[in-house]
């Protein structure tokens, strides 16, 4: 699906990338480990197209991610860290953002109008672990995890194939952060939605990998090591920490 090659990002001071070499296939689930700094959010940003990088190539299906349309790089979907919701619009137009790459210029005019029916946005909130009888509520009144259920939806309606995920648990307490995680990596039974195949997430929280069948290490811009979750022993992310 995704491939990174020789990929180098300058800094001011030293490189935030340095010779990044990363495949992604269907349906693998990987855990993004890293001390702050170490280039997780960069990694991202290079990954989903918003950050070009000085050297080295980003494909998409074996296409220049920088050279593909916005609708085909609309299969990429991005959960940021501070979500990048909104406030002026309600819940179900947030929601429905997610849809704007399939849709022209006068669909989301549309959205922006509260003219599209929340159908679909409400199936994506309930799927995220919403009730319906938030969809009409500005998202200024929403608490924090309300607020990244909604992000979760959007990310839904986007029907994505890839989901890059950055520190999306951070602020939230261990038990929500546990049914946040499974969300995005599609352990919920209950999902009837179309959830990404594949997912990138980054982790500040090493206790968590075994909900992922591969892990990345990253630190000072260099992928440390790239293994299948049970062949990461404690020794390893103790040393990508120092």
């Amino acid at each position: 699906m995704l491939e990174l090659t020789g990929v180098r990002v300058l800094g001011i001071s030293t490189d935030r990338l340095k010779n990044v070499e990363l495949s992604v296939g269907n349906g693998e689930k990987i855990a993004l480990l890293g001390p702050s700094g170490a280039g997780k959010t960069t990694l991202i940003s290079v990954a989903n197209g918003s950050l070009k990088p000085h050297e080295g190539n980003v494909l998409w299906h074996g296409k220049d991610l920088s050279r593909i349309s916005s609708r085909h790089r609309a299969a990429i979907g991005t959960l940021w860290q501070e979500l990048r919701l909104i406030e002026e619009l309600n819940v179900s137009q947030n929601v429905n953002a997610g849809a704007l790459g399939r849709h022209n210029l006068i669909w989301a005019i549309r959205n922006l109008m509260g003219l599209i029916d929340s159908k679909e946005s409400l199936t994506c909130l309930e799927a995220a672990g919403l009730n319906k009888e938030m969809i009409d509520l500005p998202i200024k009144e929403l608490s924090g995890g309300q607020r990244q259920r909604v992000a979760i939806a959007r990310l839904f309606r986007q029907r994505a194939q890839l989901l890059l995920a950055d520190e999306p648990i951070s602020n939230l307490d261990p038990n929500l952060s546990n049914k946040i995680l499974k969300l995005l990596i599609g352990k919920e039974n209950d999902i009837t939605i179309q959830i990404p195949e594949s997912v990138i997430i980054s982790l500040h929280r090493p206790d968590l990998i075994r909900y992922f069948t591969r892990i990345i290490g990253i630190k000072k811009g260099e992928i440390i090591f790239d293994l299948p979750t049970e062949k990461v022993n404690s020794s390893e992310i103790s040393w990508l920490y120092k």
